[in-house]
């Protein structure tokens, strides 16, 4: 993983949207561990209390669970709570922020659903 220091988005939010990217690609599975928190700080090279927040994010989300002296894993069904967050989050607000841009743009509905088709079957997606 990569963290983009420049983004708007803190990093501890970077860190559990990477932790639910690997969720939701399969690389982490339900009771599979999780990294800690001191595995993050020297894997990523930030603090410890930075990648622990990341990791609280995942326990208040639902996704993880503690074990206590274990440390943290998977919570069944995190996959399908993670993809459900993400369309009523974060797509939505995609979405809106793509609309409104559109709309100063004056490209039209049909446009838009053009240049949306053409990056799916570029990427291979249906």
């Amino acid at each position: 993983m990569v963290l983009n220091h420049d983004s708007m988005k803190p990093i501890y939010i970077q860190i559990a949207e990477w932790l639910e990217t690997e969720v939701i690609n399969g690389n982490l599975s339900v009771d599979d561990k999780i990294y800690s928190q001191y595995q993050l700080a020297d894997l990523l090279n930030i603090n410890p209390a930075t990648a622990g927040k990341g990791l609280t994010k995942l326990l208040e989300d639902d996704i993880a669970y503690k074990k206590r002296g274990l440390g943290m894993f998977v919570k069944e069904n995190a996959r399908e709570k993670i993809l459900l967050k993400r369309k009523n989050e974060t797509l939505k607000t995609i979405i809106k922020d793509l609309v409104q841009e559109a709309d100063y743009l004056q490209v039209s509905n049909e446009e838009l659903k053009h240049m949306i088709e053409a990056e799916r079957t570029k990427r291979g997606s249906s």
